[in-house]
């Protein structure tokens, strides 16, 4: 049986004038099974000269219940982007307009844990920096809602096939198992203008997301790694029209053993662990290694390019962009973060929230409300 142990990143987008609330929950799995798993093709491989793995199969068989169990963090920048050009009332010429069409066309957010997780294995190695025994991390997913419906949704997991490589070479690789997106609900374009997706105007609607894993670990001759880059993972979707259904969204499911149509490249190390020695109650030294702390540094990305029809009607379409344009607007205020941090003993988990909206809608009263602190 699987559980999720998940970091949960949210944002709330405040716009002037209509109110909107932006939210992803990103996920980190993990799963009480995996290490059993590397335990078998560890045997397969060599039963005698892999021994320590011997006794994973009576691993800790505690496990979280719900969802709501485990750490609980959030990002930031996930607001739009100010676009000058679009901030001016002087004529622009098509140039501009082809600047300011193609900065709308690309939407980024970064998503990173604020702090170290220290649960990459489930528990203390007696036997080695890289040992696999205990391994729980088995992926992310990333959600995102509007008024409870799935608007954005993609899950990856460790890839099962492929398991003998953690044996073998203490590496990893992702496969993706679901996903669901959709160009209408997308973040493009990237404007605060009230500018619908409309395939219309723009086409080569792509989904990009980068994934980085990050760790620190003390060897046993006292040296610091500090920030190392363990391995890093692409997963590119570009979505045709012709394969959405009728509601506008892309909905895909990979069965177990498919292969899968869209590729997640790249792999990763398992994460050394931190060597601590310790003494026992008969004051003998030992070694010891810690569970492993790392960091995830997650990219999405979304991208379109402009039809030819659109471009052929840059001049109507610049007429209705001056009659969208507010007289003052808010996003020339410049942006404000405010977070707070919070134990919940329910879930046994920080709680760490952060908001980043334009400085002129934070008041201190929404900031009250909200329990938030400014930075």
């Amino acid at each position: 049986m699987k559980y999720a142990l998940f970091l949960l990143f949210s944002l709330c987008a405040c716009l002037q004038g209509s109110a909107q609330q932006v939210e992803f929950k990103t996920f980190i799995y993990t799963s009480n099974d995996l290490g059993e798993e590397i335990a078998r093709h560890s045997e397969l491989v060599n039963r005698k000269d892999r021994g320590y793995l011997g006794d994973l199969f009576n691993a800790s068989k505690e496990s979280l219940k719900g969802i709501a169990s485990g750490y609980v963090t959030s990002f930031i920048d996930l607001g739009v982007n100010a676009i000058g050009s679009l901030l001016t009332r002087n004529a622009r010429l098509k140039e501009e307009w082809e600047e300011t069409v193609k900065a709308e066309n690309i939407y980024k957010t970064k998503i990173s844990t604020v702090s170290e997780i220290n649960d990459f294995y489930k528990e203390a190695s007696f036997e080695g920096a890289m040992d696999p025994k205990g391994m729980r991390f088995d992926g992310i997913g990333c959600l995102r809602l509007e008024d409870n419906d799935t608007v954005f949704y993609l899950s990856c997991h460790i890839d099962r096939s492929k398991i003998d490589r953690i044996v073998k070479h203490s590496k990893f690789e992702l496969v993706l198992d679901t996903l669901i997106v959709s160009p209408t609900h997308s973040n493009l374009p990237n404007t605060y203008l009230d500018l619908p997706y409309s395939f219309a105007e723009r086409d080569n609607f792509t989904l990009s997301m980068n994934i980085k894993l990050i760790s620190s670990w003390m060897n046993e001759i006292v040296q610091l790694q500090k920030n190392q880059e363990l391995g890093a993972f692409v997963l590119n979707v570009p979505v045709d029209p012709e394969e959405l259904d009728e509601k506008g969204f892309l909905r895909y499911v990979r069965n177990r053993n498919d292969e899968p149509v869209y590729k997640i490249v790249g792999e990763s190390f398992i994460v050394p662990r931190s060597y601590m020695g310790y003494r026992d109650k008969d004051d003998n030294y030992k070694n010891i290694w810690g569970t492993g702390e790392y960091k995830l540094e997650i990219e999405l990305k979304e991208t379109c390019d402009v039809t030819e029809q659109y471009r052929e009607n840059w001049k109507k379409d610049r007429k209705r962009r001056k009659k969208l344009m507010e007289k003052e607007s808010i996003w020339e205020n410049g942006w404000q973060t405010i977070s707070n941090q919070r134990w919940d003993e329910l879930a046994q988990s920080w709680v760490i929230t952060t908001l980043q909206a334009p400085a002129g809608i934070i008041t201190k009263d929404v900031i009250d409300k909200l329990g938030l602190a400014p930075e």
